[in-house]
């Protein structure tokens, strides 16, 4: 599968190198989050890394709906159960949850379709920022703090119609941010089509902190070195 070159298993846990993060992060979903850079003191494993595993380890469910309650560091030893269970938990090797998944309906083990699945999802969620999430903090007035950026990726959901697709495209269908203090619950909904055709629908959840005063200067900084960033790895 092409995912076997961003994890790898020992004594029964599956677990993420930094550098194997990083390289999802910028060459599967095209994110350029500095949290996801293997020298970054807040270093995580990207949540869509994770939600790729998944789907390569349980097939694809018609109903799936992920929710995640912790951040997973570089190398954190990983337990996937052998289950067909509705309910999945994944834990690390202290019984320390990091990730819940409900699932129904019919299942495809189609590796095409499981890697289309895949691609087409981490490249819309890699690109929340500065695509999506710019446009709806300026129209909210409020923005991340530049000094320490912190959007944390809550959860998402998905519904499909049947399983009888190839190629399914992903598009933003509506964007909300509802703001409280200096935290921010943001909700991207978003269709499935395939040829034209819709095949489903889903919702990502975000959570923004460290809110302040939208700053058009400040955002547009942080846009520019986002941006630096995303060109240097191009070449």
């Amino acid at each position: 599968m092409f995912l076997d070159s961003f994890y790898s298993e020992e004594n029964g846990y599956i677990q993420v190198s930094a550098e194997q993060a990083s390289q999802f992060a910028k060459g599967i979903s095209d994110d350029f989050n500095p949290i996801h850079d293997p020298d970054s003191r807040r270093f995580c494993v990207p949540g869509d890394l994770l939600f790729a595993l998944i789907l390569s380890k349980y097939g694809l469910s018609q109903n799936m709906a992920f929710r995640f309650s912790g951040m997973v560091g570089a190398l954190t030893p990983l337990a996937f159960p052998r289950s067909d269970a509705p309910q999945l938990k994944i834990v690390n090797n202290k019984d320390k949850e990091f990730l819940n998944i409900e699932r129904s309906g019919e299942v495809s083990y189609n590796p095409d379709l499981i890697q289309a699945m895949i691609e087409n999802y981490v490249v819309f969620s890699g690109h929340n920022f500065p695509d999506i999430l710019v446009p709806l903090m300026a129209e909210h007035e409020v923005m991340i703090n530049p000094a320490r950026p912190l959007v944390i990726y809550e959860g998402m959901s998905f519904k499909l119609e049947h399983l009888s697709f190839s190629n399914p495209e992903l598009e933003l269908s509506e964007s909300s941010l509802q703001v409280s203090g200096k935290r921010g619950d943001a909700e991207l909904h978003f269709n499935i089509t395939d040829a034209g055709r819709s095949v489903g629908t889903g919702l990502k959840r975000l959570v923004l902190s460290g809110l302040r005063e939208y700053e058009e200067s400040a955002m547009q900084s942080m846009c520019d070195q986002y941006l630096s960033f995303k060109k240097k790895y191009e070449g």
